[in-house]
């Protein structure tokens, strides 16, 4: 398989292609360019979804103040340079952290972009009625005051030592105040022109949205990079499925770009020998997991409380029966079939930076059947005559969801046979990508809902601080009717213990203890068996060779560098 990891890099790139240099090209001169995504995005507000596919769709529209190169390094943005310590942009207290926007910034119907927008970014995610996906880059925050025009300073509750969260990377951007400002709170979701269509600061502009369908970018005339972007239009398409976006770049050339590919390997190899495309592969903190819900999704409940709090899973609340689910799945055989070399079994929730990867809990790498048998053995759960375990009058059945791709209901029906063979009854359900991670609060399906005992998917972070995604797993973090059902903490977990232990990572100053406590919430997470890791994954797309300049970024946007891509002329 030709896999070019990480994509060598812009400068590499140019090397390959009969090369015109980056400053000689003009802006729109590459023409057309067609993407597609299997899973449709829903909205352009990352906001409202927790989706990386939303996320990456609103990155050549909207922008954050410094985000993460592919190498991880925090990389100016909308400001001429990172604050530091060094250079008076962060207090010696820790306690605040000031920007300063490069000027002459303009938003793409040409009006200035100001700090009062940055300030505004930050009331809209942080509203007590609102539903902000990315709320977690924001905690801990005392307020946000503009200094001046171009000047504003975050001022935080208590010493931050990593105060480059909030505005930073592609989960924590900069919305347009005049665009926005009758959309705070509850009134967020109805605000569908601003939603659909953000005047942004990026490469391009909306030009037409249908959501779960295809978006339409054109140039954005105020781009600050006078000759950027290179190409003139993007089409982005969405619906299929893995397989046929594959196809789309490696055999038909119909797509210039496909992200995401869920393939077994053997598959993409054989597409990949057309010629017409190469394979990206880069590792990052990528990883299919199981979430186990600790509500009870029941549709028996009241609408405003069925998978919420106030109700506690009725099997799941025991902490045998999750470890028995956990230790009855063979994660090598799963990484296999599913990802070969593009994956590897895991048993942690922080994957990485590798550092920060805890080796204390490889012990689910080995399927152990007979232990799984004895965990429900001693939680009271006996065997049926069909096999199935009962207690109490209550059957050992769990509705199993996920998205629609062949890699992950290949995965249900192993995992299924898996769980029977201990006495575990799994009901299978599949639901279109587009649909389950949709944003639409009046939707079911979505798995910020969670309407279902388990469900799988795959998840990362921005940067290499997996401090905002620990963040994500706090008492109250989670989809709630109050918030429209937006919310990172997935499966509803609450330790207080957990909480008080990132309390204390988000004070700590020292690289060294950082680090330690980051091992000690991942090691509470996944001993707790609050959810059950799977897969370390690769970040797969595919490109056509007729692109140049892609930089593959598993620290941000898969799209951070949009501008530069541009079309190889032979």
């Amino acid at each position: 398989m030709k896999t070019r990891v990480a994509l060598l890099g812009t400068a590499a790139a140019l090397a390959m292609a009969p090369a015109m240099a980056l400053a000689e090209r003009e802006r729109g001169s590459s023409g057309h360019l067609n993407i597609i995504y299997w899973q449709a995005v829903s909205t352009m507000n990352p906001y409202l979804s927790g989706g990386t596919k939303e996320m990456n769709a609103a990155s050549v529209v909207l922008e954050p103040l410094a985000r993460f190169d592919n190498l991880g390094e925090l990389t100016p943005w909308l400001v001429d340079e990172i604050p530091t310590l060094e250079n008076g942009g962060v207090s010696e207290d820790l306690k605040s952290i000031t920007w300063t926007l490069t000027e002459g910034l303009l938003w793409s119907d040409g009006t200035p972009v100001t700090s009062a927008d940055v300030v505004f970014s930050y009331e809209y995610c942080t509203h007590p009625e609102g539903g902000c996906s990315y709320r977690d880059r924001f905690a801990g925050i005392e307020r946000v005051e503009a200094v001046d025009d171009l000047t504003v300073t975050v001022h935080f509750e208590d010493v931050t030592p990593n105060p480059y969260l909030p505005f930073v990377g592609a989960g924590s951007v900069i919305i347009q105040q005049a665009q926005f400002q009758d959309c705070l709170g509850a009134r967020a979701p109805e605000c569908t022109d601003a939603n659909f269509a953000p005047i942004g600061t990026g490469a391009y502009a909306v030009s037409n949205f249908r959501p779960n369908d295809v978006i339409e970018f054109v140039a954005n005339e105020n781009y600050r990079v006078p000759n950027q972007p290179y190409f003139e239009t993007i089409t982005w398409a969405g619906g299929g499925d893995a397989t046929g976006a594959a196809r789309a770049v490696f055999q038909t050339g119909e797509m210039d770009y496909a992200w995401n590919l869920q393939l077994a390997p053997e598959v993409i190899a054989q597409m990949e020998a057309g010629g017409r495309g190469e394979l990206l592969v880069d590792f990052g903190p990528l990883m299919e997991r199981i979430e186990l819900n600790f509500t009870d999704p029941s549709p028996d409940l009241p609408p405003d409380e069925r998978g919420t709090r106030a109700h506690p899973h009725p099997i799941l609340s025991d902490i045998r029966v999750r470890e028995a689910l956990s230790r009855a799945i063979d994660r090598e055989l799963l990484t296999e079939i599913g990802f070969g070399p593009m994956g590897m079994a895991t048993c942690n929730f922080i994957v990485a930076p590798p550092a920060m990867a805890s080796p204390n809990n490889d012990n689910c790498l080995v399927q152990d059947i007979d232990r799984a048998n004895e965990l429900l053995d001693e939680a009271g759960w006996e065997r049926g005559a069909d096999g199935i375990r009962v207690k109490d009058g209550r059957r050992l059945e769990l509705l199993f969801q996920t998205s629609t791709n062949a890699v992950r209901q290949d995965f249900q029906a192993l995992i299924q046979a898996d769980w029977r063979e201990i006495g575990v009854e799994a009901r299978l359900r599949n639901i279109d990508a587009g649909v389950f991670f949709g944003s639409d609060p009046g939707s079911d399906d979505t798995y910020l809902k969670f309407f279902a005992d388990v469900q799988m998917y795959a998840s990362l972070f921005e940067g290499t601080d997996p401090t905002p995604h620990l963040e994500q797993r706090r008492c109250g973090r989670e989809p709630q009717p109050s918030t429209q059902w937006q919310g990172q903490n997935i499966n509803r977990y609450c330790n207080e213990e957990y909480d008080a232990l990132w309390a204390e990572l988000n004070r700590e100053a020292d690289p060294d203890r950082r680090q330690e406590l980051v091992i000690a919430l991942n090691d509470m997470f996944v001993q707790d068996y609050a959810h059950l890791p799977l897969v370390a994954r690769g970040r797969v797309s595919a490109a056509s060779t007729t692109v140049g300049g892609i930089v593959m970024n598993v620290w941000d946007s898969e799209h951070w560098n949009q501008a530069e891509w541009y079309r190889i002329e032979e």
